[in-house]
């Protein structure tokens, strides 16, 4: 039965490679949320009259993404790390193009 039991701590579920990467990491993870929150809100201000403020936001947080996923593909290190980059990217360029045909930076 001690064969069941698990002693070594279990890896994180991007490094698959059983290195520990905090800053691919942290990276791939930032490019996810700001690519969610810039599709999101691409959404809202395509189906919803909003302010500038929402049309900023949107634009800002997909350019973000998209700079920065940029730069994670290229030093990431495990495929787990590049498909929630990619993911990321993807909804960053979507609320970005959103964002910007709805006004972009100027609201």
């Amino acid at each position: 039965m001690t064969d069941d039991v698990r002693t070594s701590p279990r890896p994180h579920i991007l490094n698959t490679d059983g290195q520990p990467h905090p800053l691919e990491n942290a990276m791939a993870i930032f490019v996810l949320l700001a690519g969610l929150v810039s599709f999101v809100l691409g959404l809202v201000v395509r189906n919803v009259h909003t302010g500038p403020a929402a049309h900023i936001i949107a634009t800002a947080t997909g350019l973000a993404a998209l700079l920065v996923g940029l730069y994670a593909q290229m030093v990431s290190s495990t495929r787990n790390q590049r498909v929630v980059i990619v993911a990321g990217i993807i909804a960053g360029f979507v609320g970005l193009a959103i964002g910007l045909s709805k006004g972009g930076f100027t609201g």
